[in-house]
């Protein structure tokens, strides 16, 4: 459904129960004017010479036939309304005579009596009058029954009043007073009044009542509506525009009412919308740098590994002894092809960032030990040491464990890779008392100079000495170390050692043991 329509739908949910309100307010002012008109008109009559002529003849007191009222009351009767017993308020004087001996009856067109009130703008049906005695009991054998209703508002209020609808439609109003006197047939006098099914008091008032108002409420809310539907055919317009570029175009934020809300919660879809793009665009640019990176690196150190398998097979098919230079060289790009796997898998996790790192406790003492059993066999046939000290507890952190052990390894195996013969590279873990731990990787290879030293931790870079030693390598290994270490929260320093190499150290919070 349409904004325009749904706007008119509410319009009209909000202009029919005010109309009905205005028609339920109009017909209670018409009825209490009117019942004011008729107790009015009726107290001063019975107090002018009323009483005593109802009295000297309750039986036929008013008694009189339709042809016999004046035209201004004969006007407004309805079909059937006079009979030769009907009383009506008619003027003074015995049955039959006409406005000379007393007046029109209220709410007649004819002179008002005693200048009774009566509702502007239209006629009153004929009132007809009916005495009843102090028990309720009228001597006019045309007067009605009195209900229960009657008798007691007469009782409490001095006027009783009970209204009902006839089977043709008209409304019957009767008026139950007390007279200002006591005893007698004409003690209480009811009134009863017949409003016809056309007349304004059974169906809707005029026009003008309320129909201007409807109209004015209808134009208000069509003049207060138009700038609300620009505002929001404005916004769809800026939001499809940004849609067309990507979300790059941002939408207009104006005022503080719901449409500037709902731009504003364009605003931040938008905003989450580019930061997801980036990321997927980050994590597909990972992705093709990884396979890049794979197809490439592992290429190299591959197809020496064959070169160095094919060689051994000749010599074991020609019966030669196998050269300890060539099981070592095929050994080190196995092993080299290893790390460069493992260091491109985690620089993938890394890209990918912190949903991909999974936190739990991590024992350093264990962690270090499998380092140095995996790089022994690449150490030894260098004649490269692998030493180590730890504390006789374990050493608990939070961390992810292949991340953690994956910087380890890249700092022993650099170690390893540019250390010289019958060197030494030492795993040293220590704790403090204010609950961190220290652990240090020291070589005693050939030193880095400072300037070298500060950039070691950028990607792809790689100092002279390794760039001699290693032209294969990538450069990865300290920068995913870096990495590593900033995502846990450590911090990492590059130093000379004492021995003339270099001291990697990584500082951390301790963790306690799990349970």
């Amino acid at each position: 459904m349409k904004l325009r329509l749904r706007l008119a739908l509410t319009a009209v949910a909000v202009t029919v129960p005010a109309v009905f309100a205005l028609v339920q307010v109009e017909h209670s002012v018409r009825r209490r004017t009117t019942d004011e008109v008729i107790i009015e008109s009726t107290l001063s009559q019975m107090q002018s010479g009323g009483r005593e002529r109802c009295e000297a003849a309750p039986e036929t007191w008013m008694v009189r036939s339709r042809s016999q009222r004046p035209p201004w009351e004969r006007e407004g009767l309805p079909d059937g309304g006079g009979g030769p017993n009907s009383g009506t308020v008619a003027p003074d004087g015995p049955p039959g005579r006409g406005p000379a001996s007393g007046g029109p009856s209220p709410g007649t067109e004819g002179p008002p009596r005693s200048g009774g009130r009566r509702p502007p703008g239209r006629r009153l049906p004929p009132v007809s009058l009916y005495p009843f005695d102090g028990r309720f009991v009228s001597r006019n054998p045309q007067a009605p029954a009195l209900d229960d209703g009657l008798r007691q508002g007469v009782r409490d209020d001095g006027v009783g009043v009970r209204r009902y609808s006839k089977d043709d439609g008209a409304l019957v109003q009767d008026l139950l007073l007390r007279m200002p006197w006591e005893g007698g047939p004409c003690e209480y006098v009811l009134a009863r009044r017949v409003e016809p099914a056309e007349s304004p008091e059974v169906g809707l008032p005029p026009l003008y009542i309320w129909g201007v108002p409807t109209l004015i409420l209808l134009s208000a809310m069509v003049v207060a509506l138009g700038p609300v539907v620009q505002r929001l055919r404005r916004l769809t317009e800026e939001v499809r525009a940004s849609s067309g570029s990507g979300y790059e175009q941002p939408v207009t934020v104006n005022g503080s009412d719901e449409i500037a809300e709902l731009a504003r919660a364009f605003q931040q879809a938008r905003a989450e919308i580019q930061a997801r793009m980036a990321h997927q665009q980050a994590r597909e640019q990972t992705l093709r740098d990884f396979l890049a990176n794979t197809t490439h690196d592992v290429m190299t150190p591959l197809t020496v590994l064959q070169g160095h398998l094919a060689a051994m097979q000749q010599r074991m098919r020609a019966g030669e002894p196998l050269e300890s230079g060539l099981m070592l060289s095929a050994m080190s790009e196995a092993h080299y092809m290893a790390s460069l796997v493992h260091n491109l898998g985690a620089a993938a996790r890394l890209e990918a960032g912190a949903p991909q790192v999974q936190h739990a406790p991590v024992d350093l003492n264990a962690l270090v030990s499998r380092v140095l059993g995996r790089h022994q066999p690449i150490a030894r046939p260098q004649r490269i040491a692998l030493e180590s000290g730890v504390p006789a507890t374990p050493t608990w952190v939070m961390g992810d464990e292949t991340l953690l052990e994956q910087a380890v390894s890249n700092v022993v195996l650099n170690g390893i890779r540019y250390g010289r013969e019958d060197g030494h590279v030492a795993v040293v873990l220590e704790t403090t008392r204010q609950q961190s731990f220290n652990l240090r990787v020291i070589d005693d290879g050939p030193g880095i100079s400072e300037e070298e030293r500060s950039r070691l931790l950028e990607r792809r870079f790689r100092g002279n000495a390794a760039r001699t030693r290693e032209p294969q390598g990538q450069g990865l290994g300290l920068h995913i170390v870096h990495n590593v270490v900033e995502l846990h929260g450590w911090e990492m320093t590059l130093a000379p050692s004492e021995y003339g190499g270099l001291e990697v150290a990584f500082t951390g919070p301790l963790t306690p043991p799990p349970e």
